[in-house]
């Protein structure tokens, strides 16, 4: 799948390392995301909520009723933690792994590769999006 498919096709986002903090790329991707019309779900184990959106600690810990509608797993963390979130994308059926703009690691995309999910690395999810659609709004 292109970069435009998968946008395009894919609506439900899990935002693993969102922040509260405005200075922080993940708040500002979380909040243009949201904007374009997608639908957030806050991962971060230090956080209640973001733009008033409950916040899970980790992926498996997101209600099944709502962990089954993620599609993207969308990473804002280093890339010595990708391989676990990309086991718990695995897990939970998600479609999409996407590393954000410099984060790369190369066994965890042939895992999830391996796994049937598509891979995505090193680019900012709201980037290609304002790139390929315009701002969202």
């Amino acid at each position: 799948m292109t970069i435009r498919e998968i946008l395009e096709s894919f609506r439900h986002i899990a935002v693993v390392g969102a922040s509260e903090k405005r200075e922080r790329p993940s708040h500002n991707v979380t909040k243009y995301l949201i904007h374009a019309g997608y639908t957030i779900y806050p991962v971060n184990p230090n956080l209640g909520s973001v733009f008033g959106i409950t916040c899970y600690p980790s992926l498996p810990d997101i209600p099944a009723e709502k962990r089954k509608n993620i599609e993207i797993v969308d990473i804002f963390r280093k890339p010595e933690h990708v391989d676990r979130i990309v086991d718990e994308a695995i897990e939970i059926g998600a479609k999409v792994i996407w590393m954000q703009l410099g984060i790369t690691n190369e066994e965890a995309s042939r895992k999830a590769r391996e796994a049937g999910l598509e891979v995505i690395q090193n680019h900012c999810i709201a980037v290609e999006h304002n790139h390929l659609f315009g701002s969202g709004k």
